[in-house]
């Protein structure tokens, strides 16, 4: 069977922090689909990390490049304006679905606007099937490519902060007019049916995002311990929490040492933090990282730590399992799902420094059990977390929903169904 030729859209692709997607991406691509790329932003080049998503990048069809060019513009929405029913169908849509305020209506009509764009290039290349990661700005502009063309779409929704201003977003109108929404976690999926009509949750599924496992080595016998942090340096992942616990276990923990990828709004406050607590020789801040590098930093990590306040399921914790190195973070949204406490990593409250540092402890006082974590963290991803197996269930169900047919599985085993 010829699998539907699909095209992939989010604000920005690739993007160092957003390899998930990349993965996703990869995978459709070796079960046999033809994936364009579509990327609204151009991403910075401090994003791109590594020739890989240099390549990549170089690949995708950036919105906001082609809307520049006025004669494509006028082109697009000439081809749509021949169909007058639909194109203020979905022009209407846009002022109805606006955010209050009058900049609110202009950004709508701006998404309105690079959705004929979008949506005349993704008819030029034989498209079947849009499906959009990030339900925000860029969710919008398929859903109005969508009403313009007719084409089926769908989106992944994550969270946390999707559901912070989810009226803003629209995201229940978002679930009824897609052919299907990917969710994923449970928990996920139960904050999305708080805003979407009950006849619509039938076609909210689970798909993880996974990692491949198979680029996760453990890690060889060390004598010095390391922890490690992977992400955006920002309020939300709580890395003073962080900071504050390392301090406390420098004098017990001599040669220990917590090394920081990522970069972010915050790094300049935390990089003076630790030089005001003389802290310069243990805690140390590494920027942006390519896949195959985090691959490395875990390889020579016995603990992995993420304080963080709000999280959807983080990718970066399925990439630390999967290297078999046990896990530290905190009790939040989706993270229990994957993370089991005591069994795969800890699980603490988020905000409390004591409970934090007190499992951090344990943690680097034990080899055992950081052995016993980080084997039962492995098989935990590698059953359930594997990007193979959940692209080829998206697979599945941009097959189905295009052949007309209803998926009432939850997950592929079916496990859950409604």
């Amino acid at each position: 069977m010829t699998l539907p030729k699909i095209a992939y859209l989010t604000g920005e692709y690739p993007r160092a922090s957003d390899t998930f997607i990349q993965r996703e991406v990869a995978n459709l691509r070796l079960l046999g689909h033809e994936v364009l790329t579509c990327s609204i932003r151009t991403t910075g080049a401090e994003h791109l990390v590594g020739p890989e998503q240099r390549e990549e990048h170089a690949r995708t069809f950036k919105v906001l490049d082609a809307v520049r060019n006025p004669a494509t513009t006028l082109k697009a929405h000439w081809r749509w304006m021949k169909t007058p029913g639909r194109y203020f169908s979905a022009l209407g849509l846009a002022w109805r679905t606006a955010p209050k305020g009058v900049k609110g209506r202009l950004y709508n009509l701006i998404y309105f606007v690079e959705a004929g764009v979008l949506a005349a290039k993704l008819a030029d290349e034989g498209v079947t099937h849009l499906h959009n990661h990030i339900a925000k700005a860029s969710c919008t502009v398929a859903m109005l490519a969508g009403e313009l063309s007719g084409l089926r779409w769908s989106f992944t929704i994550h969270g946390p902060d999707i559901f912070f201003e989810p009226h803003h977003w629209r995201i229940g109108e978002k679930a009824a007019r897609a052919a299907f929404v990917s969710c994923i976690s449970h928990f996920c999926r139960s904050q999305l049916m708080c805003f979407a009509e009950a006849q619509h949750w039938r076609k909210l599924h689970i798909v993880h995002c996974g990692v491949e496992p198979s680029r996760y080595a453990p890690k060889p016998v060390r004598t010095d311990l390391r922890a490690l942090f992977v992400g955006r340096l920002a309020g939300v992942k709580g890395v003073p929490i962080l900071i504050d616990a390392v301090s406390r276990l420098v004098k017990t923990y001599p040669g220990f040492t917590l090394r920081l990828v990522g970069d972010g709004p915050d790094r300049n406050a935390l990089e003076a933090e630790v030089a005001k607590r003389g802290l310069q020789d243990r805690i140390v801040f590494l920027g942006y990282k390519s896949q195959a590098e985090v691959a490395e930093e875990l390889a020579l990590t016995d603990v992995f730590v993420l304080p963080s306040f709000a999280e959807g399921v983080p990718v970066v914790l399925m990439e630390a399992m999967a290297s078999q190195v046990p896990v530290l973070t905190t009790r939040i949204a989706g993270v229990p799902e994957l993370v089991e406490d005591g069994v795969s990593g800890r699980l603490v409250p988020p905000g409390d420094v004591d409970a934090f540092a007190e499992a951090l402890d344990v943690l680097l006082s034990d080899a055992d059990l950081r052995q016993a974590y980080g084997a039962a963290g492995r098989a935990k991803v590698v059953t359930e977390y594997d990007a193979a197996q959940e692209a080829q269930w998206l697979s599945e169900l941009i097959v189905s929903y295009g052949q007309g047919r209803a998926v009432l599985n939850l997950r592929p085993s079916g496990e859950a169904e409604t």
